[in-house]
């Protein structure tokens, strides 16, 4: 009996060798989770039960369970390179098999597909609609689309205007109003805005002072009144400039924005700029470039405007028009969201990371290439976004580094070593007795 004992334990301690031994090659493996050797003792019983003087037969392997702490996330410089701070898993798809890995070293594929190291199976994540709108609930294989950002028209201006309370006022009658002449008007502001082919066009408003509490505001476009009828302008400006009228009351706030109109004025907070067609002025001849501005106009909202005794002066504008775009770089924040930025200075979510929880992580099954597949003991995977519940945060420009600790595993690895010569006295000892007895008889 004592050889089987011994013999089990020369088994364990080898086992033991081997766990450790393969947690210190993958010391250097990104996302490689740690095992341990879990053994118990083995007690020959019967149906009646092992009584209370049963001598153990040995020991035996229970288990050699996945350590899922949390190892270092450090940096790397390259943006697809990902590591989890947290608990879950990057999911990957391989032709309809799925797996799960901690080892964040992704790269981009012919087809624009992010993909494992070796590119065998795609990142898997949630798409976006067409406003970049995360589409939450269904994975899919995520892409980085690299063609350009199609142009967009604008269709608002907004920003806060001050007029100083104090500047003197304009006859109009004396003075009218002329862009080319600067003592006919108080102040000018200028907006790129663009067409539906992204060119930029400037949007120019002219404010004049005309009285106490009111001022006027006149809207070009490339130099011309954008509201004109004449059918076929070659002139600048085309027709007349037309003008808003700006109350305010005794406190410097806006009252109200008047603009002509048939059949009855407009009182409005906002500015509307309808019947705009796109051109381009050469020599002072203008000519239609064939864009378009938006159908429903570009509206100008004027609600912030005030009247201090203050610098006349105007935040810088926001409008939501621009060119197009060329994909210049790709970032990823800590929910996943992919965001590409294109070189007319937008950002653009192209997808969302996903990943994976399960209820019991150590009964994933290793399935090599630092990845793990589901089994009846792990339970089925929740997906989520990262930062959801409690799945951790992303880290791009990082990798997660092996969370094996080289010092425990060292002194492991002499317990171990000491364990098997202990067992392998003990089968020697056991030989020496057996000689013995035979010399007797």
């Amino acid at each position: 009996m004592s050889f089987n004992i011994g013999l089990s334990g020369l088994y364990a301690a080898n086992k033991q060798l081997d766990v450790t031994g393969n947690n210190i090659a993958n010391v250097a493996t990104t996302g490689f989770k740690s095992s341990r050797a879990e053994f118990e003792d083995v007690y020959s019983a019967t149906k009646l039960g092992s009584g209370s003087k049963v001598v153990g037969n040995g020991v035996r392997l229970a288990n050699v369970s996945q350590q899922f702490t949390q190892g270092d996330v450090n940096n790397t410089g390259n943006v697809l390179d990902m590591g989890i701070n947290g608990s879950g898993f990057f999911v990957l798809n391989d032709n309809g098999s799925l797996s799960y890995t901690r080892a964040g070293t992704f790269k981009v594929d012919k087809d624009g597909y992010v993909t494992n190291s070796d590119g065998s199976a795609r990142l898997q994540g949630y798409g976006v609609d067409a406003n970049g709108k995360i589409l939450n609930g269904v994975l899919t294989d995520l892409r980085i689309d690299t063609s350009n950002l199609a142009p967009k028209t604008t269709t608002t201006v907004s920003s806060t205007i001050n007029l100083k309370s104090t500047e003197l006022d304009i006859n109009q009658v004396a003075n009218p109003f002329d862009p080319s002449k600067q003592g006919s008007f108080t102040k000018q502001f200028s907006t790129p805005i663009y067409d539906t082919q992204g060119n930029q066009h400037i949007m120019d408003q002219f404010m004049v002072k005309t009285g106490a509490n009111t001022w006027k505001t006149y809207t070009l476009i490339d130099g011309r009144n954008p509201n004109g009828t004449d059918p076929s302008p070659t002139a600048i400006p085309a027709n007349p400039p037309v003008a808003s009228t700006m109350v305010f009351d005794t406190s410097g706030n806006l009252v109200s924005v008047t603009t002509p109109a048939v059949p009855l004025p407009i009182v409005s907070p906002d500015l509307k700029v309808t019947g705009w067609i796109p051109g381009t002025v050469t020599n002072g001849v203008w000519a239609a470039n064939g864009a378009a501005a938006d159908p429903g106009g570009v509206t100008i909202s004027m609600a912030k405007t005030t009247q201090y005794n203050a610098d006349t002066a105007r935040s810088i504008p926001a409008q939501n028009g621009y060119a197009t775009g060329q994909i210049t770089n790709l970032t990823i924040d800590t929910s996943g969201i992919m965001l590409a930025n294109f070189s007319n200075s937008q950002t653009k979510a192209i997808g969302q990371i996903s990943l994976a929880s399960f209820t019991n992580e150590q009964g994933l099954q290793p399935v090599g290439g630092t990845s793990w597949k589901e089994t009846y003991a792990s339970g089925i995977p929740g997906y989520d976004a990262p930062n959801t519940g409690t799945l951790g945060e992303i880290h791009s420009n990082s990798l997660e580094e092996s969370n094996v600790n080289l010092t425990s595993e060292l002194v492991d690895l002499i317990k171990a070593q000491s364990n098997y010569q202990a067992n392998a006295k003990t089968i020697s000892t056991q030989s020496t007795i057996m000689q013995t007895i035979i010399q007797m008889t």
